[in-house]
């Protein structure tokens, strides 16, 4: 698991990732599904999706 900083919190179960990034106001989000184990990162998604989009429309 990566913490909002980029970190590495080591493995957590499901569970205490989700109250982890709970506790932080943020969500959890997995960036490596096919990885042994997961990894997910803790983020805003809604802020991460945004710049996502918004690098898209300078590209074109």
């Amino acid at each position: 698991m990566i913490g909002q900083n980029g970190d590495q919190l080591g493995i957590k179960t499901r569970q205490e990732a989700l109250e982890i990034a709970a506790k932080a106001n943020l969500d959890l989000v997995l960036v490596a599904a096919n990885a042994k184990p997961p990894v997910c990162r803790i983020m805003d998604y809604g802020k991460f999706r945004f710049e996502q989009q918004k690098k898209e429309k300078k590209g074109t």
